[in-house]
């Protein structure tokens, strides 16, 4: 006999019982488990992060520096892992344009990614990036804006022009010519500012349609980082 014949042939109030315990155990099992530990990386097998030794060793120790300086691993550094050569190559292009010296800050740098990310519908980058622009610039709610609507957004008029230009390079960069230049020139910037801007809208393009392919999930951690602002040093939470 089925669990369901043996439910019907019960009374009412047995059928009752039975279903409250279900559900019950349900909601206890889904408080107990939270989704980021029961919901798939991507769509592709990742290396589970406390066993990285099937890793070439390069891969793993740049895996395990970034978990000892974020305190977890973020799952564009699993997901890339599977393919060692393009996580060496993605991740060469990524320092080489975000950790350079540069006319951009950082924050403005994050500030192209969020923007840029948005437009492409990427959740993956938009979240982790978010996070690393609000840190970057000590503004809890300035991603949030940048990701909706950065002509709203608290942020600079040069930076304003500075994701206008972004924005168009991510959604017809045919178009692009010498007035979008100059009106960059006007607001500071060099022909190097400009390239970078253009060559991380470039590589965020490859990074945001990759992670919306492979449906890739953003940690449960990058949506709290940067939310409450750091108490001034000596002073206690």
């Amino acid at each position: 006999m089925t669990a369901g014949e043996w439910v019907q042939r019960g009374s009412a109030s047995d059928s009752k019982r039975i279903a409250s315990a279900m559900l019950a155990i349900i909601s206890a099992t889904e408080q107990e488990i939270p989704m980021s530990q029961t919901a798939k990386i991507c769509r592709y097998p990742t290396p589970d992060p406390a066993r990285l030794d099937g890793l070439p060793e390069d891969v793993r120790q740049r895996i395990l520096e970034v978990q000892d300086k974020a305190g977890f691993v973020p799952n564009v550094f699993l997901a890339l892992a599977r393919r060692p050569d393009e996580f060496r190559a993605f991740l060469a292009y990524h320092d080489a344009l975000l950790l350079r010296d540069s006319g951009l800050s950082k924050g403005e740098r994050e500030m192209i990614i969020v923007a840029t990310s948005a437009a492409n519908h990427c959740l993956y980058c938009v979240v982790a990036h978010g996070a690393i622009l609000r840190i970057h610039e000590k503004a809890p709610m300035l991603a949030d804006q940048v990701a909706t609507n950065y002509r709203k957004a608290d942020i600079t008029p040069r930076q304003h022009a500075m994701l206008d230009f972004a924005l168009k390079v991510c959604l017809e960069s045919g178009a692009v010519g010498d007035a979008d230049y100059a009106a960059l020139y006007l607001h500071g910037f060099s022909d190097e500012d400009i390239w970078d801007i253009t060559s991380i809208t470039a590589l965020f393009g490859l990074s945001n349609r990759l992670a919306n392919s492979i449906s890739l999930r953003p940690n449960a951690e990058f949506y709290q980082l940067g939310r409450q602002p750091r108490p001034p040093k000596g002073c206690s939470a």
